[in-house]
Protein backbone atom coordinates (compact mmCIF):
# COMPACT_ATOMS: atom_id res chain seq x y z
CA UNK A 1 0.00 0.00 0.00
CA UNK A 2 2.63 2.55 1.00
CA UNK A 3 5.04 1.13 -1.92
CA UNK A 4 2.19 2.07 -4.19
CA UNK A 5 1.47 5.84 -2.86
CA UNK A 6 5.17 6.55 -3.35
CA UNK A 7 5.14 5.54 -6.85
CA UNK A 8 2.55 7.97 -7.77
CA UNK A 9 3.84 11.14 -9.22
CA UNK A 10 4.05 14.39 -6.39
CA UNK A 11 2.43 16.64 -8.55
CA UNK A 12 -0.81 14.21 -8.90
CA UNK A 13 -0.39 13.94 -4.94
CA UNK A 14 -0.49 17.62 -5.08
CA UNK A 15 -3.30 17.88 -7.24
CA UNK A 16 -5.44 15.13 -5.11
CA UNK A 17 -4.81 17.62 -1.85
CA UNK A 18 -6.15 20.42 -3.20
CA UNK A 19 -9.28 18.49 -5.14
CA UNK A 20 -10.27 16.99 -2.20
CA UNK A 21 -9.71 19.57 0.46
CA UNK A 22 -12.49 21.74 -2.14
CA UNK A 23 -14.61 18.68 -2.09
CA UNK A 24 -14.67 18.45 1.82
CA UNK A 25 -15.04 22.34 2.18
CA UNK A 26 -17.44 21.96 -0.12
CA UNK A 27 -19.63 19.27 2.31
CA UNK A 28 -18.52 19.87 5.37
CA UNK A 29 -18.98 23.82 5.01
CA UNK A 30 -17.97 25.63 8.54
CA UNK A 31 -16.80 22.52 9.72
CA UNK A 32 -14.50 21.75 7.67
CA UNK A 33 -12.28 25.54 8.95
CA UNK A 34 -11.25 22.59 11.64
CA UNK A 35 -9.17 20.86 9.33
CA UNK A 36 -6.93 24.55 9.29
CA UNK A 37 -4.10 23.17 11.52
CA UNK A 38 -2.97 21.15 8.97
CA UNK A 39 -2.65 23.91 6.54
CA UNK A 40 -0.82 26.27 9.70
CA UNK A 41 1.56 23.13 10.06
CA UNK A 42 2.78 23.45 6.70
CA UNK A 43 2.97 27.18 6.06
CA UNK A 44 4.91 27.31 9.61
CA UNK A 45 7.33 24.62 8.55
CA UNK A 46 7.74 26.40 5.12
CA UNK A 47 8.10 29.55 6.92
CA UNK A 48 11.01 27.93 9.30
CA UNK A 49 13.08 27.93 6.08
CA UNK A 50 12.56 30.97 4.02
CA UNK A 51 15.01 33.46 6.48
CA UNK A 52 18.11 30.96 5.87
CA UNK A 53 17.51 29.41 2.82
CA UNK A 54 17.27 32.51 1.21
CA UNK A 55 20.46 33.99 2.81
CA UNK A 56 22.25 30.94 1.73
CA UNK A 57 20.78 30.81 -1.88
CA UNK A 58 22.09 33.84 -2.19
CA UNK A 59 25.58 34.10 -1.01
CA UNK A 60 26.57 31.07 -2.81
CA UNK A 61 24.57 32.30 -6.12
CA UNK A 62 26.74 35.37 -6.20
CA UNK A 63 29.80 33.60 -5.11
CA UNK A 64 29.15 30.73 -7.64
CA UNK A 65 28.03 32.59 -10.58
CA UNK A 66 31.14 33.37 -12.15
CA UNK A 67 32.88 36.95 -13.26
CA UNK A 68 31.31 40.06 -12.50
CA UNK A 69 30.12 40.61 -16.10
CA UNK A 70 28.40 37.47 -16.04
CA UNK A 71 26.38 38.49 -12.99
CA UNK A 72 25.80 41.76 -14.16
CA UNK A 73 24.14 40.51 -17.49
CA UNK A 74 22.33 38.12 -15.43
CA UNK A 75 20.99 40.63 -13.40
CA UNK A 76 20.28 42.57 -16.62
CA UNK A 77 18.42 40.09 -18.44
CA UNK A 78 16.39 38.72 -15.83
CA UNK A 79 15.32 42.90 -14.20
CA UNK A 80 13.89 43.45 -17.90
CA UNK A 81 11.96 39.98 -17.77
CA UNK A 82 10.55 41.83 -14.92
CA UNK A 83 9.66 44.93 -16.55
CA UNK A 84 8.54 43.01 -20.33
CA UNK A 85 6.21 40.37 -18.12
CA UNK A 86 4.68 43.19 -15.83
CA UNK A 87 3.96 45.85 -18.64
CA UNK A 88 2.45 42.84 -20.63
CA UNK A 89 0.29 41.73 -17.35
CA UNK A 90 -0.93 45.42 -16.57
CA UNK A 91 -2.25 45.70 -20.23
CA UNK A 92 -4.14 42.61 -19.93
CA UNK A 93 -5.70 43.34 -16.83
CA UNK A 94 -6.83 46.60 -18.49
CA UNK A 95 -8.10 44.70 -21.41
CA UNK A 96 -10.14 42.33 -19.59
CA UNK A 97 -11.45 44.61 -17.40
CA UNK A 98 -12.52 46.83 -19.80
CA UNK A 99 -14.63 43.87 -21.65
CA UNK A 100 -15.83 42.40 -18.53
CA UNK A 101 -19.03 44.62 -17.07
CA UNK A 102 -18.47 43.97 -13.47
CA UNK A 103 -20.41 46.23 -11.83
CA UNK A 104 -24.24 46.26 -10.36
CA UNK A 105 -25.67 46.08 -6.89
CA UNK A 106 -23.11 44.69 -4.37
CA UNK A 107 -25.00 43.48 -0.93
CA UNK A 108 -21.44 42.59 0.57
CA UNK A 109 -20.50 43.27 4.49
CA UNK A 110 -17.73 45.52 4.20
CA UNK A 111 -14.67 45.81 5.70
CA UNK A 112 -12.90 48.86 7.10
CA UNK A 113 -10.86 50.01 4.73
CA UNK A 114 -7.90 52.17 6.13
CA UNK A 115 -5.32 54.55 4.34
CA UNK A 116 -2.12 53.08 4.16
CA UNK A 117 1.30 55.08 4.65
CA UNK A 118 2.62 54.20 1.49
CA UNK A 119 6.19 55.30 1.66
CA UNK A 120 8.45 57.99 -0.54
CA UNK A 121 11.03 56.42 -2.70
CA UNK A 122 13.58 57.53 -0.38
CA UNK A 123 12.33 55.86 2.23
CA UNK A 124 12.34 52.10 0.34
CA UNK A 125 15.81 52.40 -0.71
CA UNK A 126 16.41 53.41 3.05
CA UNK A 127 14.22 50.55 3.67
CA UNK A 128 16.28 47.94 2.16
CA UNK A 129 19.32 48.50 4.12
CA UNK A 130 19.11 46.17 6.64
CA UNK A 131 20.17 48.03 10.14
CA UNK A 132 20.85 44.85 12.10
CA UNK A 133 21.08 41.83 9.82
CA UNK A 134 20.42 39.73 12.45
CA UNK A 135 17.14 41.21 13.58
CA UNK A 136 16.46 41.12 9.74
CA UNK A 137 16.81 37.40 9.74
CA UNK A 138 14.62 36.70 13.00
CA UNK A 139 12.07 39.07 11.47
CA UNK A 140 11.72 37.96 8.11
CA UNK A 141 12.36 40.76 6.13
CA UNK A 142 13.13 39.16 2.84
CA UNK A 143 14.16 42.27 0.78
CA UNK A 144 16.64 42.89 3.28
CA UNK A 145 17.99 39.51 3.51
CA UNK A 146 18.53 39.79 -0.04
CA UNK A 147 20.41 42.78 -0.11
CA UNK A 148 22.60 41.83 3.06
CA UNK A 149 23.55 38.43 1.70
CA UNK A 150 24.19 39.97 -1.80
CA UNK A 151 26.95 42.21 0.14
CA UNK A 152 28.27 39.03 1.94
CA UNK A 153 28.55 37.40 -1.20
CA UNK A 154 30.09 40.25 -3.62
CA UNK A 155 32.41 40.74 -0.52
CA UNK A 156 33.81 36.91 -0.55
CA UNK A 157 34.26 37.46 -4.22
CA UNK A 158 36.89 40.40 -3.36
CA UNK A 159 38.20 38.49 -0.48
CA UNK A 160 39.39 35.85 -2.38
CA UNK A 161 40.99 32.79 -0.59
CA UNK A 162 40.94 34.30 2.91
CA UNK A 163 37.04 34.26 3.09
CA UNK A 164 37.73 30.92 1.40
CA UNK A 165 35.91 28.80 5.17
CA UNK A 166 33.33 31.13 5.21
CA UNK A 167 31.96 30.27 1.57
CA UNK A 168 32.49 26.50 2.31
CA UNK A 169 30.65 27.08 5.29
CA UNK A 170 27.67 28.74 4.18
CA UNK A 171 27.47 26.42 0.58
CA UNK A 172 26.91 23.48 3.24
CA UNK A 173 24.87 25.31 4.98
CA UNK A 174 22.76 26.19 1.36
CA UNK A 175 22.73 22.43 1.08
CA UNK A 176 21.36 21.27 4.62
CA UNK A 177 19.02 23.89 3.62
CA UNK A 178 18.00 22.24 0.07
CA UNK A 179 17.75 19.06 2.57
CA UNK A 180 15.39 20.60 4.86
CA UNK A 181 13.38 21.60 1.81
CA UNK A 182 12.85 18.69 0.47
CA UNK A 183 11.81 16.88 3.17
CA UNK A 184 9.53 19.90 4.30
CA UNK A 185 8.12 19.22 0.52
CA UNK A 186 6.93 16.11 1.09
CA UNK A 187 3.77 17.60 3.55
CA UNK A 188 2.87 19.75 0.98
CA UNK A 189 -0.40 17.33 0.14
CA UNK A 190 -1.19 17.23 3.34
CA UNK A 191 -0.89 21.09 3.82
CA UNK A 192 -3.04 22.35 0.52
CA UNK A 193 -6.01 20.03 1.71
CA UNK A 194 -5.92 21.33 4.97
CA UNK A 195 -6.13 25.00 3.11
CA UNK A 196 -8.28 24.34 0.76
CA UNK A 197 -10.62 22.75 2.72
CA UNK A 198 -10.24 25.79 4.97
CA UNK A 199 -10.85 28.36 2.15
CA UNK A 200 -13.90 26.56 1.08
CA UNK A 201 -15.54 26.29 4.52
CA UNK A 202 -14.33 29.53 5.55
CA UNK A 203 -16.05 31.64 2.68
CA UNK A 204 -18.54 29.15 0.80
CA UNK A 205 -19.27 29.16 -2.74
CA UNK A 206 -22.67 31.18 -2.07
CA UNK A 207 -20.59 34.10 -0.77
CA UNK A 208 -18.65 34.44 -3.97
CA UNK A 209 -21.46 34.21 -5.87
CA UNK A 210 -22.10 38.37 -5.94
CA UNK A 211 -18.65 38.91 -7.18
CA UNK A 212 -18.34 36.04 -9.46
CA UNK A 213 -17.36 38.41 -12.50
CA UNK A 214 -14.76 40.44 -10.29
CA UNK A 215 -13.30 37.35 -9.82
CA UNK A 216 -13.47 35.63 -12.80
CA UNK A 217 -11.78 38.43 -14.45
CA UNK A 218 -8.97 38.35 -12.99
CA UNK A 219 -8.43 34.64 -13.13
CA UNK A 220 -9.39 35.00 -16.92
CA UNK A 221 -6.68 37.51 -17.15
CA UNK A 222 -4.19 35.80 -15.03
CA UNK A 223 -4.54 32.95 -17.09
CA UNK A 224 -4.11 34.53 -20.26
CA UNK A 225 -1.19 35.83 -18.82
CA UNK A 226 0.63 32.45 -17.68
CA UNK A 227 -0.88 30.67 -21.10
CA UNK A 228 -0.11 32.82 -23.56
CA UNK A 229 2.53 35.25 -22.01
CA UNK A 230 4.61 32.72 -19.98
CA UNK A 231 3.91 29.39 -22.31
CA UNK A 232 4.92 31.42 -25.58
CA UNK A 233 8.17 32.79 -23.88
CA UNK A 234 9.18 29.33 -23.51
CA UNK A 235 8.08 28.23 -26.44
CA UNK A 236 9.44 30.98 -28.73
CA UNK A 237 11.77 33.01 -26.69
CA UNK A 238 13.85 29.51 -24.89
CA UNK A 239 12.19 27.10 -27.51
CA UNK A 240 11.33 24.39 -24.59
CA UNK A 241 8.16 22.46 -24.42
CA UNK A 242 5.82 24.32 -22.44
CA UNK A 243 3.59 21.58 -22.00
CA UNK A 244 6.59 20.32 -20.23
CA UNK A 245 7.52 23.63 -18.06
CA UNK A 246 3.63 23.58 -17.16
CA UNK A 247 4.22 19.81 -15.69
CA UNK A 248 7.07 20.69 -13.43
CA UNK A 249 5.80 23.91 -12.67
CA UNK A 250 1.86 22.54 -11.59
CA UNK A 251 3.30 21.42 -7.74
CA UNK A 252 4.93 24.81 -6.95
CA UNK A 253 1.83 26.74 -8.45
CA UNK A 254 -0.73 24.44 -6.69
CA UNK A 255 1.40 25.48 -3.55
CA UNK A 256 1.82 29.02 -4.55
CA UNK A 257 -2.25 29.11 -4.95
CA UNK A 258 -3.13 27.69 -1.90
CA UNK A 259 -0.66 29.27 0.65
CA UNK A 260 -0.74 32.99 -1.64
CA UNK A 261 2.22 33.49 -0.49
CA UNK A 262 5.58 34.19 -2.94
CA UNK A 263 7.82 33.80 -0.08
CA UNK A 264 6.24 30.60 1.16
CA UNK A 265 6.18 28.83 -1.93
CA UNK A 266 10.33 29.78 -2.74
CA UNK A 267 11.29 25.71 -1.46
CA UNK A 268 9.03 24.35 -3.44
CA UNK A 269 9.26 26.86 -6.94
CA UNK A 270 13.38 26.24 -6.28
CA UNK A 271 12.93 22.50 -6.67
CA UNK A 272 10.69 22.80 -9.23
CA UNK A 273 13.27 24.69 -11.31
CA UNK A 274 15.82 22.74 -10.30
CA UNK A 275 13.84 19.22 -11.62
CA UNK A 276 13.29 21.64 -14.94
CA UNK A 277 17.28 21.98 -15.17
CA UNK A 278 18.06 25.45 -14.19
CA UNK A 279 21.18 25.50 -12.25
CA UNK A 280 20.76 26.05 -8.53
CA UNK A 281 23.64 29.02 -8.37
CA UNK A 282 20.98 30.97 -11.23
CA UNK A 283 17.38 29.64 -9.70
CA UNK A 284 19.32 30.89 -6.34
CA UNK A 285 19.25 34.05 -7.46
CA UNK A 286 16.19 34.35 -9.70
CA UNK A 287 13.78 32.75 -7.39
CA UNK A 288 14.01 34.65 -4.16
CA UNK A 289 14.74 38.36 -6.35
CA UNK A 290 11.24 37.54 -8.37
CA UNK A 291 9.69 36.46 -5.21
CA UNK A 292 10.33 40.51 -4.41
CA UNK A 293 9.90 42.16 -7.41
CA UNK A 294 8.22 40.20 -9.98
CA UNK A 295 4.64 40.63 -8.97
CA UNK A 296 3.30 40.32 -12.56
CA UNK A 297 -0.39 39.24 -10.51
CA UNK A 298 -0.14 41.02 -7.43
CA UNK A 299 1.20 44.57 -9.31
CA UNK A 300 0.36 44.34 -12.76
CA UNK A 301 -3.35 42.71 -13.91
CA UNK A 302 -4.59 42.83 -10.03
CA UNK A 303 -4.82 46.51 -9.44
CA UNK A 304 -5.89 47.13 -13.19
CA UNK A 305 -8.99 45.33 -13.20
CA UNK A 306 -9.86 46.28 -9.15
CA UNK A 307 -9.55 49.88 -10.16
CA UNK A 308 -12.07 49.37 -13.54
CA UNK A 309 -14.31 47.37 -11.52
CA UNK A 310 -14.06 50.44 -7.95
CA UNK A 311 -14.80 52.30 -11.09
CA UNK A 312 -17.50 50.91 -12.51
CA UNK A 313 -19.33 50.32 -8.94
CA UNK A 314 -19.14 54.17 -8.15
CA UNK A 315 -20.38 54.82 -11.66
CA UNK A 316 -17.17 57.19 -11.98
CA UNK A 317 -16.47 57.02 -15.96
CA UNK A 318 -12.72 56.42 -17.02
CA UNK A 319 -10.55 57.83 -19.81
CA UNK A 320 -7.64 57.24 -21.50
CA UNK A 321 -5.72 59.09 -19.22
CA UNK A 322 -6.60 57.25 -16.34
CA UNK A 323 -5.91 53.81 -17.87
CA UNK A 324 -2.67 55.18 -19.21
CA UNK A 325 -1.65 55.68 -15.17
CA UNK A 326 -3.10 52.61 -14.21
CA UNK A 327 -0.97 50.89 -16.87
CA UNK A 328 2.21 52.78 -15.72
CA UNK A 329 1.25 52.66 -11.94
CA UNK A 330 0.14 48.55 -12.23
CA UNK A 331 3.62 48.22 -13.94
CA UNK A 332 5.64 49.41 -11.06
CA UNK A 333 3.72 48.26 -8.79
CA UNK A 334 4.69 44.41 -10.32
CA UNK A 335 8.04 45.27 -9.46
CA UNK A 336 7.61 46.62 -6.05
CA UNK A 337 5.28 44.76 -4.26
CA UNK A 338 6.53 42.65 -1.71
CA UNK A 339 5.49 38.67 -2.12
CA UNK A 340 3.71 37.92 1.11
CA UNK A 341 -0.12 37.79 1.60
CA UNK A 342 -1.95 40.52 1.07
CA UNK A 343 0.43 43.22 -0.11
CA UNK A 344 -1.64 43.80 -3.19
CA UNK A 345 -4.21 45.87 -1.31
CA UNK A 346 -1.50 48.46 -0.24
CA UNK A 347 -0.59 48.91 -3.96
CA UNK A 348 -4.45 49.15 -5.07
CA UNK A 349 -4.39 52.09 -2.69
CA UNK A 350 -1.72 53.66 -4.68
CA UNK A 351 -3.34 53.21 -7.93
CA UNK A 352 -6.88 53.69 -6.64
CA UNK A 353 -5.09 57.13 -5.50
CA UNK A 354 -3.08 58.03 -8.76
CA UNK A 355 -6.61 58.23 -10.70
CA UNK A 356 -8.43 60.23 -7.94
CA UNK A 357 -11.14 56.85 -6.81
CA UNK A 358 -12.35 56.51 -3.86
CA UNK A 359 -10.27 54.20 -1.57
CA UNK A 360 -13.68 53.01 0.19
CA UNK A 361 -14.16 51.19 -2.82
CA UNK A 362 -11.56 48.18 -1.60
CA UNK A 363 -14.17 47.25 1.14
CA UNK A 364 -16.16 45.25 -1.84
CA UNK A 365 -13.36 43.14 -2.39
CA UNK A 366 -11.44 42.94 1.11
CA UNK A 367 -13.68 39.96 2.35
CA UNK A 368 -12.89 37.67 -0.82
CA UNK A 369 -9.23 38.84 -1.32
CA UNK A 370 -8.13 35.84 -0.10
CA UNK A 371 -9.84 34.05 -3.29
CA UNK A 372 -8.07 36.31 -5.30
CA UNK A 373 -4.78 36.41 -3.98
CA UNK A 374 -4.57 32.74 -4.86
CA UNK A 375 -4.51 33.11 -8.09
CA UNK A 376 -2.37 36.36 -8.00
CA UNK A 377 0.61 34.88 -5.97
CA UNK A 378 0.01 31.51 -8.81
CA UNK A 379 0.83 33.81 -11.46
CA UNK A 380 3.76 35.21 -9.87
CA UNK A 381 5.28 32.12 -8.91
CA UNK A 382 4.92 30.86 -12.68
CA UNK A 383 6.45 34.26 -13.81
CA UNK A 384 9.51 33.49 -11.65
CA UNK A 385 9.43 29.96 -12.63
CA UNK A 386 9.31 30.81 -16.10
CA UNK A 387 12.08 34.03 -15.98
CA UNK A 388 14.65 30.97 -14.68
CA UNK A 389 13.88 29.12 -17.83
CA UNK A 390 13.95 31.61 -20.54
CA UNK A 391 16.85 33.57 -19.29
CA UNK A 392 18.88 30.53 -17.95
CA UNK A 393 18.64 28.41 -21.33
CA UNK A 394 19.67 31.78 -22.80
CA UNK A 395 22.74 32.16 -20.43
CA UNK A 396 23.82 28.48 -19.88
CA UNK A 397 22.29 27.74 -16.91
CA UNK A 398 19.81 25.40 -17.89
CA UNK A 399 20.39 21.77 -18.69
CA UNK A 400 18.09 21.04 -21.70
CA UNK A 401 18.02 17.19 -21.58
CA UNK A 402 16.61 17.46 -17.80
CA UNK A 403 14.16 19.94 -18.44
CA UNK A 404 13.02 16.99 -20.85
CA UNK A 405 13.60 14.53 -18.05
CA UNK A 406 10.79 12.40 -16.21
CA UNK A 407 12.31 13.48 -12.38
CA UNK A 408 9.67 14.73 -10.82
CA UNK A 409 9.51 17.42 -7.71
CA UNK A 410 10.20 14.88 -4.81
CA UNK A 411 13.01 13.20 -6.46
CA UNK A 412 11.46 10.18 -8.13
CA UNK A 413 10.92 9.56 -11.77
CA UNK A 414 7.33 9.83 -13.11
CA UNK A 415 5.13 7.16 -13.86
CA UNK A 416 1.73 8.73 -15.52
Amino acid sequence: MWQTIKQIPFWQKVLAGFILGITLGVVLGESATQLKPLGDLFIAAIKMLVAPLIFCAIVVSITSLGGEVSLKRLSFKTLAMFMLTGTIASLIGLTVGSLIDMGGNLELATTEVRERNIPGFAQVLLNMVPVNPFASLAEGKVLQIIVFAALVGIAINQIGEKAAPLKRTIEAGAEVMFQLTRMVLQLTPIGVFGLMAWVVGEYGLSMLLPLGKFIAAIYIAALIHIIFVYGGLVKFAAKLSPVQFFRKAMPAQLVAFTTASSFGTLPASTRATETMGVSKKYGAFVLPLGATMNMDGCGGIYPAIAAIFIAQIYAIPLDMTDYMLIAVTATIASVGTAGVPGSAMVMLTVTLGVVGLPLEGIAFIAAIDRVIDMMRTATNVTGDMMTAVVVGKSEGQLDEAQFYSSEDVDGSEATS
